[in-house]
């Protein structure tokens, strides 16, 4: 058995079991203090639900804010729903935690970040191209040399 042990996927998962643990808290007890949290999702993920006019609008990915009203907040093993206001028009959403791209609480600067399989390749190579651009720095340092060896 020569299977890789999936660390990205593992991590993903207990991301958004923390997300669901978030929500199931606020569902019960309302946003504590200063909380509020702006969720972006994919609206092309399978099992997103939202109204027409908002998928049109938002085709790819919507970030919605949950913060001074929402209403029916219901958490779910899969994903939660919620009722949201949109320019005094309440529609009901439900997001699977699969679809979320990221999940911030600025109120404590804290936030969650989910990359596609590519994301994560273009990241890799950004970082494999610092760490290349800082062992060639690192290379001419070393050919330094002192004029003290050529004074006489």
């Amino acid at each position: 058995m020569s299977q890789d042990i999936d660390y990205g996927n593992l991590m993903h998962t207990a991301m958004r079991g923390l997300i669901k643990k978030v929500l199931t808290s606020v569902s019960k007890n309302g946003l504590p203090g200063a909380h509020h949290f702006f969720i972006t999702f994919d609206t092309q993920q399978d099992g997103v639900e939202l109204a027409d006019w908002l998928r049109d609008r938002y085709p790819d990915e919507m970030t919605i804010v949950v913060q001074h009203w929402f209403e029916n907040l219901e958490v779910g093993d899969k994903g939660f729903a919620i009722t949201l206001n949109f320019g005094d028009a309440p529609e009901p959403l439900y997001i699977p935690y699969s679809s979320i791209k990221t999940f911030v609480d600025p109120s404590v600067e804290f936030g969650l970040r989910f990359e596609s399989p590519e994301e994560e390749e273009v990241a890799q190579f950004i970082e494999d191209a610092i760490e290349i651009e800082e062992e060639e720095e690192e290379q001419h340092d070393a050919d330094v040399v002192s004029l003290d060896s050529f004074r006489k």
